[in-house]
Protein backbone atom coordinates (compact mmCIF):
# COMPACT_ATOMS: atom_id res chain seq x y z
CA UNK A 1 0.00 0.00 0.00
CA UNK A 2 1.56 3.33 -1.06
CA UNK A 3 2.33 5.91 1.59
CA UNK A 4 -0.31 8.67 1.84
CA UNK A 5 0.58 12.19 0.75
CA UNK A 6 -1.04 14.73 3.04
CA UNK A 7 -1.81 18.29 1.99
CA UNK A 8 -2.67 20.76 4.76
CA UNK A 9 -5.07 23.69 4.45
CA UNK A 10 -4.74 26.41 7.10
CA UNK A 11 -7.94 28.47 7.25
CA UNK A 12 -6.84 32.02 8.10
CA UNK A 13 -9.53 34.27 6.64
CA UNK A 14 -11.44 35.08 9.85
CA UNK A 15 -12.05 38.67 10.90
CA UNK A 16 -11.04 38.14 14.58
CA UNK A 17 -14.25 39.96 15.56
CA UNK A 18 -14.78 38.20 18.90
CA UNK A 19 -11.08 38.65 19.66
CA UNK A 20 -11.14 42.42 19.20
CA UNK A 21 -14.51 42.78 20.91
CA UNK A 22 -13.05 41.08 23.98
CA UNK A 23 -10.12 43.49 24.18
CA UNK A 24 -7.68 42.33 21.50
CA UNK A 25 -5.88 45.19 19.79
CA UNK A 26 -5.15 43.48 16.47
CA UNK A 27 -5.77 40.29 14.53
CA UNK A 28 -5.36 37.24 16.76
CA UNK A 29 -3.15 35.65 14.09
CA UNK A 30 -0.59 38.43 14.64
CA UNK A 31 -0.31 37.92 18.39
CA UNK A 32 3.18 37.08 19.65
CA UNK A 33 3.92 33.54 20.81
CA UNK A 34 7.57 33.49 21.82
CA UNK A 35 8.69 35.78 19.02
CA UNK A 36 6.54 34.24 16.29
CA UNK A 37 2.98 35.16 15.29
CA UNK A 38 0.11 32.75 15.94
CA UNK A 39 -0.25 31.97 12.23
CA UNK A 40 3.39 30.95 11.87
CA UNK A 41 3.17 28.69 14.93
CA UNK A 42 0.12 26.96 13.44
CA UNK A 43 1.88 26.40 10.11
CA UNK A 44 4.99 25.04 11.83
CA UNK A 45 2.92 22.24 13.37
CA UNK A 46 2.95 20.57 9.94
CA UNK A 47 5.96 21.78 7.96
CA UNK A 48 8.43 19.33 9.51
CA UNK A 49 6.24 16.26 9.08
CA UNK A 50 7.56 13.77 6.53
CA UNK A 51 4.03 12.82 5.46
CA UNK A 52 3.02 16.43 4.63
CA UNK A 53 4.19 17.59 1.21
CA UNK A 54 2.27 20.83 0.74
CA UNK A 55 0.67 23.51 2.93
CA UNK A 56 -1.90 26.02 1.66
CA UNK A 57 -2.79 29.06 3.77
CA UNK A 58 -6.05 30.78 2.84
CA UNK A 59 -6.08 34.42 3.96
CA UNK A 60 -8.79 37.10 3.80
CA UNK A 61 -11.03 37.23 0.74
CA UNK A 62 -11.17 41.01 0.44
CA UNK A 63 -8.51 42.35 -1.96
CA UNK A 64 -7.25 45.12 0.34
CA UNK A 65 -7.24 42.89 3.40
CA UNK A 66 -5.46 40.12 1.50
CA UNK A 67 -2.78 42.56 0.34
CA UNK A 68 -2.23 43.66 3.93
CA UNK A 69 -2.19 40.02 5.06
CA UNK A 70 0.52 39.25 2.50
CA UNK A 71 2.57 42.22 3.68
CA UNK A 72 2.51 40.88 7.23
CA UNK A 73 2.96 37.16 6.57
CA UNK A 74 4.09 36.32 3.02
CA UNK A 75 7.85 36.47 3.69
CA UNK A 76 7.72 34.13 6.70
CA UNK A 77 5.29 31.74 5.03
CA UNK A 78 7.35 31.71 1.84
CA UNK A 79 10.39 30.53 3.78
CA UNK A 80 8.27 27.66 5.09
CA UNK A 81 7.27 26.66 1.55
CA UNK A 82 3.65 27.69 1.96
CA UNK A 83 1.26 28.42 -0.91
CA UNK A 84 -0.80 31.52 -0.09
CA UNK A 85 -4.29 32.00 -1.56
CA UNK A 86 -7.28 34.25 -0.99
CA UNK A 87 -10.00 32.82 1.20
CA UNK A 88 -13.67 33.66 1.38
CA UNK A 89 -15.26 37.01 2.16
CA UNK A 90 -18.20 35.74 4.21
CA UNK A 91 -18.22 32.03 4.99
CA UNK A 92 -15.62 29.53 6.16
CA UNK A 93 -16.61 27.05 3.46
CA UNK A 94 -15.62 29.64 0.82
CA UNK A 95 -12.15 29.80 2.35
CA UNK A 96 -11.62 26.05 2.37
CA UNK A 97 -13.06 25.64 -1.14
CA UNK A 98 -10.63 28.24 -2.51
CA UNK A 99 -7.71 26.53 -0.77
CA UNK A 100 -8.82 23.10 -1.98
CA UNK A 101 -8.44 24.31 -5.56
CA UNK A 102 -4.73 24.89 -4.84
CA UNK A 103 -4.12 21.38 -3.47
CA UNK A 104 -1.99 19.35 -5.93
CA UNK A 105 -3.67 16.53 -7.82
CA UNK A 106 -1.33 13.90 -6.39
CA UNK A 107 -2.41 14.50 -2.79
CA UNK A 108 -4.14 11.50 -1.23
CA UNK A 109 -5.44 13.26 1.89
CA UNK A 110 -6.26 16.80 2.98
CA UNK A 111 -6.03 18.04 6.56
CA UNK A 112 -7.91 21.25 7.37
CA UNK A 113 -6.68 23.17 10.41
CA UNK A 114 -7.76 26.40 12.08
CA UNK A 115 -5.04 29.04 11.93
CA UNK A 116 -5.95 30.04 15.49
CA UNK A 117 -4.95 26.62 16.92
CA UNK A 118 -1.17 27.02 17.37
CA UNK A 119 -0.80 24.74 20.42
CA UNK A 120 -1.97 21.44 18.89
CA UNK A 121 0.21 18.67 20.37
CA UNK A 122 2.22 16.65 17.85
CA UNK A 123 0.97 13.38 19.35
CA UNK A 124 -2.63 14.40 18.68
CA UNK A 125 -1.82 15.16 15.04
CA UNK A 126 -0.13 11.74 14.88
CA UNK A 127 -3.33 10.06 16.11
CA UNK A 128 -5.54 11.81 13.59
CA UNK A 129 -3.19 11.19 10.66
CA UNK A 130 -2.77 7.52 11.58
CA UNK A 131 -6.54 6.95 11.70
CA UNK A 132 -6.86 8.75 8.37
CA UNK A 133 -4.79 5.99 6.78
CA UNK A 134 -7.68 3.60 7.52
CA UNK A 135 -10.82 5.76 7.34
CA UNK A 136 -12.04 8.27 4.72
CA UNK A 137 -12.80 11.02 7.25
CA UNK A 138 -11.35 11.62 10.73
CA UNK A 139 -11.88 14.49 13.17
CA UNK A 140 -10.47 14.98 16.69
CA UNK A 141 -12.86 15.67 19.53
CA UNK A 142 -13.26 15.75 23.30
CA UNK A 143 -16.26 14.45 25.21
CA UNK A 144 -18.16 17.40 26.68
CA UNK A 145 -17.69 17.55 30.45
CA UNK A 146 -19.45 20.80 31.32
CA UNK A 147 -23.15 21.14 31.99
CA UNK A 148 -24.74 22.64 28.88
CA UNK A 149 -27.49 25.28 28.95
CA UNK A 150 -29.55 26.66 26.08
CA UNK A 151 -30.05 30.38 26.57
CA UNK A 152 -31.29 33.49 24.78
CA UNK A 153 -30.79 37.20 25.21
CA UNK A 154 -33.82 39.03 26.56
CA UNK A 155 -34.79 42.64 25.90
CA UNK A 156 -34.15 43.57 29.53
CA UNK A 157 -30.81 45.25 30.35
CA UNK A 158 -28.34 43.18 32.36
CA UNK A 159 -28.08 45.89 35.03
CA UNK A 160 -30.53 48.54 36.25
CA UNK A 161 -30.14 51.78 34.37
CA UNK A 162 -28.08 54.53 35.99
CA UNK A 163 -30.04 57.80 35.87
CA UNK A 164 -26.85 59.86 35.86
CA UNK A 165 -25.39 57.85 32.98
CA UNK A 166 -28.61 58.37 31.03
CA UNK A 167 -28.41 62.13 31.58
CA UNK A 168 -24.76 62.24 30.54
CA UNK A 169 -25.43 60.01 27.54
CA UNK A 170 -22.96 57.34 28.65
CA UNK A 171 -25.48 54.57 29.31
CA UNK A 172 -24.94 51.42 27.25
CA UNK A 173 -27.86 49.41 25.89
CA UNK A 174 -25.65 46.72 24.34
CA UNK A 175 -25.44 44.41 27.35
CA UNK A 176 -28.61 42.34 27.63
CA UNK A 177 -29.76 39.81 30.19
CA UNK A 178 -29.05 36.23 29.13
CA UNK A 179 -31.85 33.90 30.21
CA UNK A 180 -31.50 30.10 30.51
CA UNK A 181 -34.21 28.20 28.66
CA UNK A 182 -33.19 24.61 29.30
CA UNK A 183 -30.43 22.21 30.31
CA UNK A 184 -29.11 20.19 27.38
CA UNK A 185 -28.33 16.50 27.79
CA UNK A 186 -24.57 16.22 27.21
CA UNK A 187 -24.54 12.43 26.79
CA UNK A 188 -22.75 11.54 23.57
CA UNK A 189 -21.76 15.13 22.84
CA UNK A 190 -18.23 16.01 21.75
CA UNK A 191 -16.44 19.28 21.17
CA UNK A 192 -14.78 18.94 17.78
CA UNK A 193 -11.32 20.29 17.01
CA UNK A 194 -8.93 20.44 14.06
CA UNK A 195 -7.04 19.20 12.09
CA UNK A 196 -9.85 17.35 10.35
CA UNK A 197 -8.45 14.91 7.78
CA UNK A 198 -10.17 13.49 4.70
CA UNK A 199 -9.35 11.46 1.64
CA UNK A 200 -8.91 14.09 -1.03
CA UNK A 201 -11.67 12.67 -3.22
CA UNK A 202 -14.10 12.72 -0.31
CA UNK A 203 -13.42 16.36 0.49
CA UNK A 204 -13.65 17.43 -3.14
CA UNK A 205 -16.97 15.63 -3.49
CA UNK A 206 -18.23 17.24 -0.27
CA UNK A 207 -17.41 20.69 -1.65
CA UNK A 208 -19.09 19.87 -4.96
CA UNK A 209 -22.48 19.66 -3.20
CA UNK A 210 -25.05 22.38 -3.81
CA UNK A 211 -25.60 23.10 -0.10
CA UNK A 212 -22.34 24.16 1.52
CA UNK A 213 -23.77 25.73 4.66
CA UNK A 214 -21.70 24.37 7.53
CA UNK A 215 -19.67 25.15 10.63
CA UNK A 216 -16.87 22.70 9.84
CA UNK A 217 -15.72 20.44 7.04
CA UNK A 218 -16.88 17.27 8.74
CA UNK A 219 -20.50 18.40 8.59
CA UNK A 220 -20.25 18.65 4.79
CA UNK A 221 -18.73 15.17 4.62
CA UNK A 222 -21.45 13.82 6.93
CA UNK A 223 -24.05 15.25 4.54
CA UNK A 224 -22.24 13.64 1.59
CA UNK A 225 -22.07 10.24 3.27
CA UNK A 226 -25.75 10.39 4.24
CA UNK A 227 -26.73 11.18 0.64
CA UNK A 228 -24.57 8.32 -0.69
CA UNK A 229 -26.23 5.76 1.56
CA UNK A 230 -23.18 3.50 1.49
CA UNK A 231 -22.68 3.36 5.24
CA UNK A 232 -19.52 5.44 5.29
CA UNK A 233 -19.07 7.51 8.46
CA UNK A 234 -16.81 10.16 9.94
CA UNK A 235 -14.56 8.67 12.63
CA UNK A 236 -13.72 10.50 15.85
CA UNK A 237 -10.14 10.55 17.13
CA UNK A 238 -9.15 11.52 20.66
CA UNK A 239 -8.68 15.27 20.85
CA UNK A 240 -6.58 17.16 23.37
CA UNK A 241 -7.49 19.82 25.92
CA UNK A 242 -4.32 21.70 25.01
CA UNK A 243 -5.56 22.14 21.46
CA UNK A 244 -7.31 25.42 22.21
CA UNK A 245 -8.64 27.77 19.58
CA UNK A 246 -7.69 31.39 20.23
CA UNK A 247 -11.03 33.17 20.11
CA UNK A 248 -10.92 35.88 22.80
CA UNK A 249 -8.11 38.10 24.01
CA UNK A 250 -7.56 36.09 27.20
CA UNK A 251 -6.87 32.94 25.18
CA UNK A 252 -3.45 34.27 24.12
CA UNK A 253 -2.05 34.01 27.66
CA UNK A 254 -3.42 30.46 27.91
CA UNK A 255 -1.79 29.48 24.61
CA UNK A 256 1.55 30.88 25.80
CA UNK A 257 1.29 28.89 29.01
CA UNK A 258 0.46 25.66 27.15
CA UNK A 259 3.32 26.16 24.69
CA UNK A 260 5.81 27.35 27.30
CA UNK A 261 6.57 30.59 25.45
CA UNK A 262 6.48 34.21 26.52
CA UNK A 263 4.95 37.39 25.15
CA UNK A 264 6.90 40.30 23.68
CA UNK A 265 7.17 42.28 26.93
CA UNK A 266 8.68 39.33 28.77
CA UNK A 267 11.42 38.57 26.24
CA UNK A 268 14.95 39.99 26.49
CA UNK A 269 15.39 43.14 24.45
CA UNK A 270 17.97 41.57 22.11
CA UNK A 271 15.49 38.80 21.18
CA UNK A 272 12.46 40.92 20.36
CA UNK A 273 13.17 41.29 16.66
Amino acid sequence: MPEPRFAVIIAAAGASRRFTESGGLRSKLDEDLGGKPVLQRSVELFCKRDDVFTIVVAGPGDDAEFAEFKTRHADRLGLLGVTLVKGGKTHRWETVKNALAAVPADATHVAVHDAARPATPAEMIDRVFELARHHPAVVPGLEVGDTLKRATKSDAPARPSDPLAAILGTASSDEKTVVIEATVDRAGLYGVQTPQVFEVGVLRAAYAQSDLSSTDDASLVERLFAAEGKGRQVVLASGDARNIKITRAGDVALARAIMGVSGPAERPTHKRF
